[in-house]
């Protein structure tokens, strides 16, 4: 199975950020998402990671991202410094892919762009559901799925917006198709 998430910010301790999500501290906001993660997320999966991985403690960070399941696929988000790069690469040896500012890639017959920050990756042309390319991106930490309800092709697969679990790309390709099916 393949999953999406961005913008986890483990250790980012700034009240805007934790107690904007509903948490109490961010030593609860941390490990609900593990939590969250786990429960989604099995071993054989893949996960693709979209960037703002972790902020503020790097080393307590590192602590959390050894407990995720999975097989990442590590696209840079904007928080994501040289140092911090090293240390993920490091933890995740042998289970990450990537270390790229964007990338494509096929899930059955839907062709995917993914990047950190939002990009317009189709148009809104009358071609098959199957020939756009969906974006997906996090960096805005919307509550919703779209930062621009006009265009459902660009999907926001950050956790705000997927109770700070993966989400997976089943169910993105359903969202999306639903979106485009009552626009057209």
């Amino acid at each position: 199975m393949i999953f999406v998430t961005s913008d986890t910010h483990f250790c980012h301790d700034k009240e805007f950020i934790w107690k904007g999500r509903g948490f109490s501290s961010v030593e609860e906001m941390d490990e609900i998402m593990v939590e969250r993660w786990n429960k989604t997320v099995k071993n054989s999966d893949t996960v693709y990671h979209l960037g703002d991985i972790m902020l503020t403690d790097n080393q307590k960070g590192i602590e959390y991202l050894k407990r995720l399941r999975g097989n990442i696929v590590f696209v840079i988000g904007n928080h994501d410094t040289e140092a911090r790069i090293k240390l993920i690469l490091s933890v995740w040896k042998g289970r990450v892919e990537g270390n790229v500012y964007a990338m494509r890639f096929k899930a059955g017959k839907t062709p995917f762009y993914v990047s950190h920050f939002p990009t317009i990756s189709a148009t809104l042309d009358k071609k098959p559901f199957s020939q756009h390319i969906i974006g997906l991106h996090g960096h805005t930490h919307s509550k919703t799925h779209w930062i621009d309800p006009k265009n459902p092709f660009m999907y926001d697969a950050g956790v705000d917006s997927h109770n700070f679990a993966p989400v997976s790309i089943d169910e993105i390709v359903a969202n999306v198709k639903k979106k485009w099916e009552q626009m057209t």
